[in-house]
This record gives C-alpha cells, sequence and structure tokens, in this order.
C-alpha cells in the first residue's frame, strides 16, 4: 500500500501527454478558430508573457510569488498548446505546494523550455514574414 501512494504522486509530477513541438499547432489553430493573423497575434503576446513571467520567477522571493507566477504561466502554456511548458509549472507547483523547497533545477528547466518556445515562436514569426 505504501508503494500504491508513492507510485501515485510520481505519476502526478510526470509530465502528460509529451508534445514533438514546443507548441501544439493543431491545439493553437482551435484555439484561434484558424484565423492565421490571430495565431501569429496570440504567438507573439504569449512569447512577450512567457519572458515576463520566467523573469518574476527567477526574482520572487516568497513562495506565494512563486506559486502566483508558475499558476499564470502554466495557464498561459496550455491555452496555446505550449504543454511541454505547462507540464513542468505544474510539476514546479504541485512540489510547491505539497511543502517541497524550491528546487532550483526545475526554474532552470523552467528557463530552457520558455527558450525553446520562444525560438519555435521566432521561427512561425519569421516564416509569416517572408
Amino acid at each position: 500500500m505504501r508503494g500504491q501512494s508513492g507510485a501515485k504522486a510520481r505519476e502526478a509530477l510526470a509530465p502528460s501527454n509529451p508534445i514533438r513541438r514546443p507548441i501544439d499547432l493543431d491545439h493553437l489553430s482551435r484555439q484561434t478558430m484558424g484565423d492565421s493573423g490571430l495565431e501569429l497575434e496570440v504567438l507573439r503576446l504569449f512569447d512577450e508573457m512567457s519572458r515576463t513571467y520566467y523573469r518574476r520567477l527567477e526574482t520572487s522571493t516568497t513562495v506565494t510569488d512563486l506559486l502566483t507566477n508558475l499558476h499564470t504561466l502554466k495557464g498561459a502554456a496550455a491555452g496555446i498548446g505550449a504543454f511541454g511548458l505547462a507540464d513542468l509549472a505544474r510539476v514546479a507547483e504541485i512540489e510547491l505546494r505539497s511543502g517541497a523547497a524550491v528546487n532550483p533545477e526545475r526554474i532552470d528547466d523552467l528557463g530552457i523550455a520558455v527558450a525553446e518556445v520562444s525560438a519555435f515562436i521566432s521561427r512561425r514569426v519569421e516564416a509569416a514574414a517572408a
């Protein structure tokens, strides 16, 4: 029985549905009703927002601030289909809510994911402008 609860905890922390691209473009298209101009605008806004909230994570001085920034990043990422980033934020949020200490490695992983999503967005925007 003890092993089962540990397995359930690990399962809750494991990222769900790994995506090959930083953003699920089918999901994004559904969210933007297939409007490519709206898609690009949403991507530009998310790019700016995700970098802003990551900087806020890095400078947070309380667990409450960390949780607020993680939750915002998680929701916005899920909304546009950046599910890998959303899952990383979800795991960090679960850990903090369970009383675990801040894991600097998790914050670094989020930074890498934000950079990957940002690079993906840049390529999409440049391709649309060409």
